[in-house]
Formats: C-alpha cells, structure tokens, sequence
C-alpha cells in the first residue's frame, strides 16, 4: 500500500501545484490506441488465444533478425546461437536452419543435456565456467545420444584451479575434455586476466592430451554497448588490442589460431566485427527477438519479434484506487492519461507496454491483476488484448508457456520452452 499512497499522493501534489501555476507542465494527450499490427494479433487472440496471458513471436519478423545477424556474421565467421536466450528446440531450430549454423552456446547444464539430444550434430561452446558437479551431472545423464562431446564441446575455463577440477573429472571417467579459455577482455567479470596466466594452462593442457584439449578463446565484451559504434573507436580498439595478446600468446605456444575457436561479441556488439579478422566466432541470441533492452544503435535493423500479450479483464472509465478520492480525481484531470482505467490479466513483467503506447506509470504493480492507465482515445474492452515488449528473452520465455507462433494473421504453431531435464520438441 505504501508504493500506491506514494505514487497517487504526489500526484494529487503535483496537481495541485499545477493549478496555481497556470496548469505549467500538464501533460499532453499521448497515449494511444492499437495500429493495424496489433489491432490483427488483438483480433486473432479473441479468435484463437488461450483467455491468458501468452507470448507472441511473430515468425516473419524473426526470420527477418536472422538474415541481419548472419549478414553482420559473413561468410568467413561462425554465427553462434546463444541458447539462453532462445530457450526453444523449435524456435533455435528454426534460427539454425535459417543462418545455416549448427554452433551453440549454452549457459545451463539441464538444456546443455537437451541440445545434446535434440541436436547431435551440434558444435556447443559452453558460455560460463560451469562447476564440476555440473560437468559430472552432463556426462552422467548423456546416455546413449550421438553427441560426441569429445569432439562436439567446448567446456570453458576461467582460472587454473577450474582446469585442475575438469582435468580430475576427464581422467576419472575416462573421457577427453575440449577446453576453451575464458580470457578479460575489459569487463572484469573473471577470466585470465592476461596472456600471461594462459600459460600455465596451455602447459596443462600439454602434458595431458589424452584428457584435454585447447580448442580456443572467448572474451565477451558487452561493455562496449554505447561506447562504441565501430571498431575504429578507443574502446573497440582496446579489446580487440587486449584480445590479440592472447592470440599472440596461442601463436607463441605453438597453436594455429585459424584452427581454434576465437569467440567474442553478443547481440549487442555483433556488427562491430563486419570487417575484423581476428575473431572466428561471433555470438548473438537476443537480436534475433529484439527485447527492449536491445534497442540499441547497433541493431536498428532488427525488428521486435516477440510480445507478451494479456486480456483485459475490467475497464472503468474513472480513475479507482483505495485512496481518497480527491487524489484520484485530481490525477485524473491533471493527467489525460489516467482518463480510463484498465486491469489486466497478470502483470508486473519484465515487460514494457507497447500497445496501447506511451501508457503512464502503472499506479502500482501486481503480478495477478496489474492497473493500466489511458486517455479517451483508447478504448478497449475487457477480453481484448494489450501488449507488451519484454527487456529481455532469457528470463521472461521461462515464464510462460509454449510460444505462439505468429504468422500470417494466425497461430501457426505451438513452440514448447525448454524445461529442465526433458526434451520439449
């Protein structure tokens, strides 16, 4: 109740202020209603939809995000997956036929499990350090499945004790584990922190080829996102300078380099790498949705590919709320925004409303029935839909149900999301 009081409270002050102030600052009208696009999924949901909140991914357009980042990848680089992000059979099996790739990253060993199942001729980079007890578990649920980990993976390593703990598990099951090496190319989340600490491992991995193998490096680098729109610029050139020590120090150990996996950017930072040669490898998962935390320079090509999409359950053409009246009646008139009110079915995700647009503040936050607020030039019924972006991908899809596949006004398919433990396609 203290975040409805506050919010409404300073509101009514902020009114008040208004009206002795000649009605300075007052808000202009700017919500409004659904175009065309999302007046058609609104129809096809009162049509088709399940009466609950669902997520959308309109297939045209993600398709559409797949042949950018595979253009920005190019020919002569490996376009790799991020599977957190995508956390799909269907949906990465859909992005892999597209972009003609079969490279994975994964970052959670029950779905490393499942890609091992679903797709056996997949080439899988692991995207953090995992604990030992996760690599045990992976061996020790892969069965019978094609996946030949010791030619199809890439375990990542960050520090030397890691190494020890993976080099002890190889030789316990009598396996041979590809290792990749997590360098520090300016975040300071971990990894080597110099081409010098790489040579303990690299001597490592030497003296025991029966278990291990170096495969490569991989330096993520989304501090870049904002400071750099290319690759001539100081922070751009300081990875890639930062980068190219450790290439030297492979090099100087008695590695090729063009046959090891050198793997950098993510969705962010992806086109930064059209015209480097240094990097074999290039990440992305989101862009291929475009989240609204990937509204960014870099990818104002992409196109948002994904909603959320929720019924309306009440509408009230006057502003309620448990508190006094005259704070909502004051909000209410200050504001053309807050003219009707709207509850809708859930809420509170990481999400940002779309449609209607340019909606207000939320007078507070439910997960069970979150209020919306618009003007007059907004109106919707209950059991029509409203929509939202997501931030993000990887969390969000966990929250739902199959994804409703989008296509050609129609739900074309059901995309079940990856669970733990089980294959979903």
């Amino acid at each position: 109740m203290k975040r409805r009081t506050l919010l409404l409270g300073g509101a009514a002050g902020v009114a008040a202020i208004g009206v002795g102030a000649g009605l300075l600052g007052r808000p202009a009208d700017v919500t409004r209603p659904h175009d065309a696009y999302f007046s058609t999924l609104n129809e096809m949901l009162k049509r088709e939809g399940p009466g609950h909140p669902v997520l959308l991914v309109d297939r045209a357009r993600m398709l559409a995000n797949v042949d950018v980042l595979a253009r920005s990848v190019g020919p002569d680089k490996t376009y790799r997956i991020v599977v957190k992000s995508l956390p799909s059979v269907p949906l990465l099996r859909e992005v892999m036929n597209r972009a003609r790739t079969r490279a994975l990253m994964v970052f959670h060993q029950p779905f490393l499990n499942v890609v091992a199942r679903e797709f056996p001729d997949a080439d899988v980079l692991i995207g953090k350090p995992m604990p030992v007890m996760a690599a045990r578990r992976f061996y020790a649920e892969l069965g019978a499945a094609a996946f030949d980990a010791a030619t199809q993976l890439q375990w990542l390593v960050d520090t030397p004790e890691r190494l020890a703990q993976y080099q002890n598990l190889a030789r316990e099951l009598g396996v041979r584990m590809r290792i990749n090496a997590e360098i520090d190319v300016g975040l300071h989340r971990g990894g080597l922190p110099s081409p010098e600490a790489l040579a303990g491992l690299l001597e490592t991995i030497a003296s025991d080829p029966q278990h291990l193998e170096f495969t490569g490096l991989m330096g993520y680098e989304p501090h870049l996102t904002g400071a750099a729109d290319t690759l001539d610029e100081p922070a751009a050139q300081a990875v890639l300078a930062t980068y190219r020590g450790f290439v030297d120090a492979i090099r100087a150990a008695g590695h090729d380099p063009a046959r090891l996996t050198l793997n950098g950017a993510g969705s962010h930072t992806l086109r930064l790498y059209e015209r480097d040669t240094l990097l074999n490898d290039l990440s992305a998962g989101s862009g291929v949705v475009k989240p609204t935390d990937f509204d960014t320079g870099l990818l104002d090509e992409n196109i948002p590919a994904m909603f959320i999409a929720t019924p309306i359950l009440k509408r009230y053409d006057t502003l309620t709320a448990p508190v006094p009246k005259l704070a909502t009646d004051l909000m209410q008139w200050w504001d053309p925004n807050r003219r009707r009110l709207y509850f809708v079915y859930g809420g509170f995700w990481k999400a940002r409303y779309v449609s209607p647009s340019n909606v207000p503040e939320a007078l507070y936050h439910s997960t069970n029935q979150e209020p919306l607020s618009t003007s007059v030039s907004v109106d919707l019924q209950p059991d029509d839909h409203v929509f939202l972006r997501p931030t993000q991908s990887e969390f969000v899809m966990l929250q739902f149900g199959d994804l409703r596949v989008v296509e050609n006004g129609h739900v074309s398919a059901h995309w079940p999301i990856l669970r733990e433990g089980r294959a979903t396609a």
